[in-house]
């Protein structure tokens, strides 16, 4: 039986559990914190770590933009009611030391840690959660995909200073996740804030970092407090390594991998696989100066494709959409642009099916394509696809330069059968107001993934109009609906993926996006000046793990310095790891 496998089922006893249970409190009776598997003991405190995050984010406030690195810089410096155990996958202590869930599961009463307290030397008070609850829920800040969860509750209720009751309006899997998940605010300092203007600065937080600088739009940079008020917690031992971690930001991908190579910063996690194949040799990789590795472990696969806005009434055609599909060449792409690296993906949930997907593929095939456009009453006259008069142009919002290259193939696809494609390239800023107003045609989309399946907030059709959120191809499925709406009191979560996989069948059949490809692990390049774990990242992590599990070694680092002057070739690093099911590493090679 797999770890994940195992993990799954544990924690469908566990939330069975708490169904059956007459009143369970978190953490149970007799628990203690304890140290992370995944830490080293070695670890020693101190240094910077200089790391690639993307282009500049419209913004900080991941309330504000829902993007992965806004998401990774707030957890630094906001903290939720509630943790997860990072192997175990269970709820633990955060900002709240103790939580009470009552027999019908629909209270949920939580006891704020009385050491809790903002880095200004104010406790944290229900009055912060009750003001973060009402920020997030007010209909005029565009916080669409966060209000998903909590719009079961009702507004939260003040029991004292240090603690505060949720009363959920409906029994539902995910309600602990929801109101014990977000990310408190200091209600003292961002009631003085217009909260949809407030993007960069946040000089009161509770967690264990803080922005010390910003030099817009090119680093923002990260201070460990030594005031943190959880700092002597054994769960953080041998984690949060670094003094500093600074966060570098370029406008196109091409143009950090160049300042990875010169040595402007240390970490970059390669995304494309012709990079990894072909660039990634020469002297500092042959004498080991950057390690090169590929991470294997069970981190969640999500997906990527050409989201089509079924708004525009385009795109409300199947038979347009699974024309598009068609017209996209991914296993040419695949061959000459990806080294055949990539899996073709064929499922919105790819990780859901360890026995093989049941989903067809979608073939190209301009001849299919070109039908399937006649009978939805288009036609090819003079080398245009026209209907009622009106051409078929497509405009496809991009941000990042280095999609041109599939779209430029896509293009010549489209051109076969008379259709136009206008590439629109934006900076993210204007990309995000654009998609946040679903003011699209088509885009590209990936999204991360959770080890446990909620497919609400991107499929749902009542979120359709909703700002900023995650449904942004508009879909609207009275089945979907139903499935998903029938297992929010599932506690079983192989009960719930089963259905989820139902779902994914309709979705594959509705055909919203254009799917492309994935990968199962982690390609990392970093400056051998790091040490870390044996396991390099966590069991379910990305690479941004390591700016929490690694720390700096001045030996390394004065070795590396050494070798460049010399040009010695240092000692190398198992180019594969594999994260087993007890989290041990596996080299695939002799190390170099």
């Amino acid at each position: 039986m797999s770890k994940l496998f195992w993990t799954l089922l544990c924690f469908g006893i566990f939330t069975t559990t708490v169904a059956s249970a007459q009143t369970i409190q978190i953490p149970p009776e007799g628990w203690e914190p304890e140290p992370s598997p995944f830490a080293s003991e070695w670890a020693e405190p101190g240094g910077t770590v200089k790391v690639y995050a993307s282009q500049y984010p419209a913004s900080f406030n991941y309330y504000l933009d829902q993007n992965v690195f806004s998401s990774r810089l707030f957890s630094y410096q906001f903290e939720s009611l509630i943790g997860q155990n990072g192997l175990s996958l269970e709820p633990e202590p955060g900002l709240a030391s103790r939580l009470e869930i009552s027999e019908d599961q629909l209270t949920f009463t939580f006891y704020l840690d009385e050491k809790a307290q903002w880095s200004d030397g104010r406790p944290v008070t229900a009055d912060d959660v009750i003001w973060t609850f009402n920020a997030i829920m007010d209909p005029s800040h565009p916080t669409g995909p966060h209000k998903v969860g909590l719009d079961r509750f009702e507004v939260p209720v003040k029991i004292d200073d240090r603690s505060v009751q949720f009363t959920a309006k409906e029994v539902h899997w995910g309600n602990i996740w929801a109101c014990g998940g977000f990310s408190i605010l200091p209600s003292h300092w961002w009631k003085d804030q217009d909260f949809n203007k407030t993007n960069f600065v946040f000089p009161v937080v509770s967690g264990p970092y803080e922005i010390s600088q910003l030099n817009e739009p090119h680093s923002v940079v990260l201070s460990k407090r030594d005031d943190y008020w959880a700092i002597d917690d054994p769960r953080g031992e041998g984690l949060t390594n670094f003094d500093e971690i600074e966060f570098r930001f370029y406008a196109q991908r091409d143009t950090a991998f160049d300042n990875f190579k010169a040595g402007n910063f240390d970490l970059f996690a390669v995304y494309t696989a012709k990079r990894w194949a072909s660039e990634t040799s020469g002297k500092a990789f042959d004498q080991n100066w950057i390690i090169k590795q590929a991470i294997h472990n069970l981190n969640p696969t999500g997906f990527q494709g050409f989201a089509m806005n079924m708004r525009n009434p385009l795109f409300q055609d199947l038979r347009v959409r699974k024309a598009l599909a068609m017209l996209l060449d991914r296993q040419r792409m695949n061959e000459t642009l990806m080294f055949n690296q990539y899996e073709l993906t064929a499922s919105y949930f790819p990780d859901l099916y360890p026995e093989g997907n049941p989903n067809p593929l979608v073939e190209y095939n301009v001849t299919e394509a070109l039908r399937l456009l006649n009978e939805a009453g288009w036609s090819l006259e003079k080398g245009k696809l026209t209907k009622d008069g009106k051409p078929f142009v497509l405009t496809f919002l991009t941000r990042d330069p280095s999609s041109n290259r599939f779209l430029l193939i896509y293009r010549k696809s489209l051109e076969q059968v008379g259709i136009e494609l206008v590439i629109d390239q934006k900076d993210w800023a204007s990309w995000a107001k654009d998609m946040n107003e679903y003011n699209y045609d088509m885009t590209w989309a990936s999204w991360s993934a959770g080890l446990f399946k909620d497919p609400e907030s991107m499929w749902h059709s009542k979120y359709v109009d909703a700002p900023s959120g995650f449904n942004i191809t508009g879909l609207k499925n009275e089945k979907v609906d139903a499935l998903i709406d029938s297992i929010g009191d599932e506690f079983d979560v192989e009960k719930r993926h089963e259905v989820v996989r139902e779902i994914d069948a309709l979705l594959v059949a509705e055909q919203p996006y254009i799917l492309l490809w994935h990968t199962n692990y982690v390609r990392l390049l970093y400056w051998n000046r790091f040490d870390m774990p044996d396991q390099v990242l966590t069991l379910y992590g990305s690479e941004s793990a390591a700016q929490s599990l690694w720390w700096t070694s001045p030996d390394l680092n004065a070795d590396l310095e050494a070798a460049k002057k010399s040009g010695r070739k240092l000692p190398g690093r198992p180019s594969v790891v594999n994260i087993s099911e007890g989290f041990l590493t596996v080299p695939a090679e002799p190390l170099q």
